[in-house]
């Protein structure tokens, strides 16, 4: 068994340029084949954003095997073989490029961590992953057989027997000299990508720097555009991936007219429990004003007992302000769930606060 490529930790946006690099490995030009390429996609619409992609490789590869979950195998280009995942697998949590030729292998194998990288422009790019890529035809070799082993009762005889020919041309031959180099190259480039994004990600959210909302006012309370966009309502997502703790939130402010009672504006009392609101959200979070009263958080890889313990303290800091400061006078109801689903559940949550209002409920929550 070859050594392990050290593990990097690496974001959805890094990998999709590595896994993007080893692609275009398996479309050049080469006569080392037969080839076999493994992809594991996790779910249905990432294979869908690459297949034209696929059916390219399919055509020059001796065999091209698809994972992903899905309730029933998908339409796959000619020549690639469809292998269904159960989500709750450990392979439904791999994301997998395999390169495989007599003469050349490359892998890029990555776990997800379900965890959310602050700064990201959306929760997809900043998805967490444990990856480990190479350039060494061994390396690729191992990866090839650990997946035939984990994947073989689920193919076709035709599958099977198309793997098997292309494995046993390349244990033939033996790996080629110097793959070290490509190897290193390799790392370099995905710690490079990775850096750059992270710099990338820390000059859009550098304090004092202007941005300029989409031309739909799709802006969060602190003035960040594209909050649609950032939850997945736009661009390519899926279900059963990263948690998100979602919170539907009204503010019930005292009525009194606009002027408090310490001859503040009601304008004032409106920002100082916005403030309030926010002072809570861990960094990476978001919050949206959909209401004049009407909020909604948006806490990623937050866990269900977390987000309750979270509604429930922005419940008990409302109470205090209101207790110790007649400036501040205002309660806070709050409908929550933690959900995989996209697009995210949001008009469910607002009826579900709504609910919770009439019967009184300072938190509520509902499945997802």
């Amino acid at each position: 068994m070859p050594d392990v490529p050290a593990v990097q930790r690496l974001t959805k946006k890094t990998l999709v340029t590595v896994s993007h690099a080893l692609e275009q490995a398996a479309l050049a030009a080469a006569e080392d084949g037969p080839m076999v390429v493994v992809a594991l996609f996790q779910r249905l619409p990432y294979f869908e954003r690459e297949r034209q992609v696929y059916e390219r490789i399919a055509t020059l590869a001796a065999m091209t095997l698809v994972g992903l979950v899905a309730d029933q195998a998908p339409d796959m280009p000619a020549g690639a073989y469809p292998v269904l995942l159960d989500e709750k697998e450990d392979l439904a949590r791999e994301w997998t490029v395999v390169v495989l030729t007599p003469r050349f292998g490359a892998l890029l194998v990555a776990h997800d961590l379900e965890q959310f990288q602050p700064g990201a422009s959306s929760l997809e790019s900043g998805r967490v992953f444990d990856g480990r890529s190479s350039f060494r035809r061994d390396e690729a070799l191992h990866e090839v057989l650990r997946l035939r082993n984990q994947l073989g009762d689920r193919l076709s005889p035709a599958a099977l027997s198309a793997m098997d020919a292309a494995l046993d041309r390349v244990r033939e031959l033996p790996a080629t000299q110097g793959e070290s180099r490509a190897d290193a190259a390799l790392r370099l480039f995905a710690a490079r990508a990775e850096r750059d994004h992270t710099r990338a990600r820390a000059a859009a959210h550098r304090p004092g720097q202007d941005t300029e909302p989409d031309n739909t006012g799709d802006t969060d309370l602190s003035g960040e555009p594209g909050v649609r966009r950032w939850a997945g309502a736009t661009g390519v997502t899926a279900s059963g991936v990263l948690p998100v703790a979602l919170l539907a939130v009204r503010i019930s402010h005292t009525a009194g007219g606009d002027e408090g009672p310490i001859g503040r504006t009601g304008t004032r009392q409106h920002q100082a429990a916005i403030e309030l609101l926010v002072s809570r959200l861990r960094p990476g979070d978001r919050a949206s004003k959909v209401g004049q009263d009407d909020f909604m958080l948006f806490l990623p890889a937050l866990g269900h007992d977390d987000a309750v313990a979270f509604a429930y303290e922005l419940v008990a800091d409302f109470a205090a302000a209101d207790a110790r400061s007649a400036f501040l006078s205002a309660t806070v109801t709050v409908a929550l769930t933690v959900t995989r689903r996209r697009p995210l559940p949001e008009e469910a949550l607002r009826q579900a606060l709504q609910w919770a209002i009439t019967q009184n409920a300072p938190v509520v929550t509902i499945d997802s």
